[in-house]
C-alpha cells in the first residue's frame, strides 16, 4: 500500500466528456489523482451524446459497453480509496446526455470541480451550484482509445435479439445492498439504464441475514433501502422506484405480471433460473434476463489490465464489514 496521503478535500466532482465508450480509459489518471485527495465522496459525471435520449445508443443494445464503462470507472476510484484505507469513501458515477439538465444543488457540499484540459465545450446545462465551484483542470492521461463514433458492441450478454426493445417499462433486481458499494451501484445503474418507467428492487430482510459474517455491523433494512433509493434517484431521476423488503429469492417477480426484465449478477444467475421456473408454473409472462458479468474478476471480456485491477479491488459488503470490524477492534 502507498504511504497514506493526507486528503485536502472532503468531496469533489469530476465532470468529463466522452466521445466513445473506450475514451473513459483516458480518465484513469484523473480519477486516481482526485480519489487520492478525497476524504468522503467523489461524484463523477460523464457527459456524452451516446447517452442522449434522442439520437443516442439503444440502452439494451449497448448493455455490454455501458457495464464495461461503469466497471472501469468505479474500479479506478475504488482501488485507490482502498489503497489509502478510505474504504467507506462514497463514489457515484452518473451518465448524462448532452442536453440533460443537471439538478439544482448538485454541487452542494462539494469543494472543487475537476475538468479535463482540451475537452470540447459541454452543451449540458450546468446549475450554478456546479459552475460556482473552484475549478481545477487536469491533463488527459492513459491510453488514447478515443473514437469519434459509436459502433455496435463486439459481443453482448443476453442481448443478441435484434427485435429487443431499447427500454423495458418495468425492470426488477434484488440483493442485500449492505454498505452500498461500487458493485451494487453498477447493478442498480444498469437496471435503471434499461428501464423506461419503473425499477423494482427487492432488498433482503434483516431476518435472513442473521448468519452473515460480522453481522453486528450490518446496516439495518431501512438504512439499506434509503441508500438504494438515494442512489437510484441520483442516477436516473424521473423513474418510479419501488424498493421492497424480500424474504426469499423471488420477491415481486413471483406474482407481478407487469415485470418484463430481470437484472442479475453472476452470483445470482441460479436464482434467476428459479424465478423463471416459478413464473412458468404460475403462467406469468417470461422475463428477459440481463447479466452483469464484468463485475467478476474472471470475466474475459475485460482488457487484461482492467481485469487485473478488478481482481485486486474488493467490491463486496463482506470485505467492508471486515474492515469496519478490524477498525472497531483497534479503537
Amino acid at each position: 500500500m502507498p504511504p497514506l496521503a493526507t486528503p485536502d478535500l472532503d468531496r469533489a466532482l469530476l465532470l468529463a466528456h466522452l466521445e466513445s465508450f473506450d475514451a473513459a480509459h483516458s480518465l484513469g489518471f484523473a480519477i486516481s489523482h482526485i480519489t487520492s485527495r478525497i476524504r468522503t465522496g467523489l461524484l463523477i459525471i460523464l457527459v456524452s451524446d451516446l447517452f442522449d435520449s434522442d439520437g443516442g445508443v439503444s440502452p439494451t443494445a449497448a448493455w455490454r459497453d455501458v457495464q464495461r464503462l461503469l466497471t472501469y470507472v468505479y474500479v479506478q476510484a475504488t482501488k485507490v480509496a482502498q489503497e489509502y484505507d478510505r474504504v467507506l469513501m462514497d463514489v457515484d458515477v452518473l451518465l448524462k446526455g448532452t442536453t440533460d439538465k443537471l439538478p439544482d444543488g448538485l454541487g452542494e457540499g462539494t469543494q472543487r470541480l475537476f475538468r479535463i484540459a482540451g475537452e470540447p465545450q459541454l452543451r449540458v446545462p450546468l446549475p450554478r451550484s456546479v459552475t460556482s465551484l473552484p475549478h481545477t483542470w487536469l491533463p488527459p492521461g492513459g491510453p488514447a482509445y478515443v473514437s469519434s463514433s459509436y459502433t455496435q458492441p463486439r459481443s453482448q450478454t443476453g442481448t443478441s435479439d435484434s427485435s429487443m426493445p431499447s427500454l423495458y417499462p418495468v425492470v426488477a433486481l434484488g440483493g442485500t445492498f449492505d454498505h452500498l458499494h461500487a458493485g451494487h451501484k453498477i447493478l442498480l445503474s444498469m437496471s435503471a439504464w434499461i428501464a423506461a418507467e419503473k425499477v423494482i428492487v427487492g432488498v433482503t430482510d434483516d431476518e435472513l441475514l442473521v448468519n452473515k459474517s460480522n453481522k453486528e455491523v450490518l446496516e439495518k433494512l431501512p438504512d439499506r433501502i434509503a441508500r438504494v433509493r438515494g442512489f437510484l434517484e441520483l442516477f436516473k431521476p424521473g423513474l418510479v422506484y419501488d424498493i421492497v423488503p424480500i424474504k426469499d429469492v423471488y420477491g415481486p417477480t413471483a406474482w407481478d405480471p407487469n415485470i418484463q426484465a430481470l437484472v442479475l449478477s453472476q452470483e445470482t444467475v441460479s436464482g434467476g433460473a428459479s424465478i423463471d421456473k416459478l413464473r412458468r408454473e404460475k403462467s406469468l409472462p417470461p422475463l428477459r434476463t440481463f447479466v452483469i458479468d464484468v463485475i467478476s474478476s474472471t470475466e474475459t471480456s475485460l482488457d487484461n489490465a482492467d481485469a487485473e485491477l478488478l481482481k485486486q479491488t474488493k467490491m463486496s459488503s463482506t470485505f467492508i464489514r471486515q474492515w469496519i470490524a478490524r477498525r472497531s477492534a483497534k479503537s
